[in-house]
């Protein structure tokens, strides 16, 4: 099988936080390519592995905190009524099962009419709206703890670009980011996936279903064309399964085919900077002869997974911020600039750097990984 590719941790980079003995590491100066005319600026402290645990720690100490008004009784049912008993303590925690459990009979009931409708991707904006995004939001809410930055920028109408960063191991940025937007401005975010996604079992369908349609130049024009607010992660595989040594430093973002497609369409890019997905699932190493006899771009290997076995899949609750950046307009460029590889060189270039700064911003201004 071929044994792992065990990835260093340290602060290739970035700077480990100092921690509680105030010790210092090294830092270098990020990249900063021509075209974007942003500075050059010292790249913010992100937590190593061992700081990452320990906030780990504290943040899972200081939660258990919550459980101190559940009834000891109720908590000794857990053994002999597992199901019952848990329904119970997640009321006293504050979940809604009743409502919870109205809306998923109602939604089930129209189903079962038949009374419902897809687009031409596939796209269920019902099932979406009613099952899927409200799961999420939990998530979002309650576990990553998003903040939300310039949304002011996102459109309430016509089509916009949406260009982010992508990092985590597993896509659940997208997922995250899908949620964000609807909630802000009342419209989904239509997804551009890899292939990889519409060829894993289960995977494919649910991704139609939500929203994502491949990553490819006809269907992401298509989708600007019908007033569609679409994003793309550039960075693809590359940036979702990149070592934790690596955080926060954006991979290559191609040839700039998403710049293309907005420019024939003539709509706003929108840079998105996602802190926090970066420590959901730190990867240590990625199995390559695995993954190849898996077809997977790389086999992920955490602190967690697969030790803990399916426990090793629950996400880190690190802190999320993401930040809407400011619309690069493209209209006043005409349709033909999309045949100018300079002019889209130049603009794939400043999206990149505008989101790499802004990255390096909201570090330096977040406490910690976990608070």
């Amino acid at each position: 099988m071929g044994e792992a590719e065990i990835i260093p941790f340290g602060s290739r980079g970035t700077r480990g936080h100092a921690g509680r003995a105030g010790a210092e590491a090294e830092s270098e100066q990020p990249s900063t390519s021509g075209g974007s005319g942003l500075g050059s600026e010292e790249v913010p402290p992100t937590p190593t592995l061992g700081a990452l645990l320990s906030q780990l720690t504290r943040l899972a100490s200081r939660s258990l905190g919550s459980l101190a008004s559940v009834p000891i009784t109720q908590l000794g049912k857990l053994a002999a009524d597992p199901l019952h008993a848990s329904a119970s303590l997640a009321e006293t925690l504050g979940v809604d099962w009743d409502q919870a459990l109205e809306q998923t009979v109602a939604f089930l009931r129209e189903r079962l009419r038949g009374d419902y409708a897809v687009d031409e991707f596939g796209f269920d904006a019902e099932f979406t709206s009613k099952i899927y995004l409200p799961l999420l939001r939990r998530l979002a809410d309650s576990w990553f703890r998003v903040e939300v930055r310039g949304a002011e920028n996102l459109p309430t109408n016509g089509s916009a670009l949406l260009v982010s960063n992508h990092a985590g191991t597993l896509p659940m940025d997208g997922m995250i980011l899908h949620t964000v937007v609807y909630d802000e401005v009342g419209r989904h975010v239509r997804m551009l996936g890899a292939d990889l996604i519409f060829k894993t079992p289960f995977s494919g369908d649910l991704a139609r279903k939500t929203g994502t349609t491949l990553a490819c130049q006809e269907d992401a024009e298509r989708l600007l064309a019908s007033n569609q607010l679409v994003a793309v992660f550039p960075e693809g595989f590359k940036g979702l399964g990149k070592p934790y040594a690596d955080r926060y430093k954006l991979q290559r973002f191609g040839r700039g085919g998403f710049v293309s497609a907005a420019l024939r369409a003539q709509v706003p890019i929108i840079p998105v900077a996602i802190v926090g997905s970066e420590e959901i699932y730190p990867l240590i190493a990625r199995a390559p002869a695995l993954a190849r006899m898996l077809g997977l771009p790389y086999f992920p290997i955490t602190p967690l997974f697969p030790w803990l076995g399916p426990l090793g899949m629950i996400p880190l609750p690190s802190k999320w911020i993401i930040e809407f950046g400011e619309a690069i307009t493209t209209d006043e460029l005409g349709s033909g600039a999309a045949d100018d590889p300079m002019i889209v060189f130049n603009i794939t270039d400043q999206v990149r750097e505008t989101i790499q700064q802004t990255l390096y911003a909201l570090l330096m201004q977040r406490r910690s990984a976990f608070f």
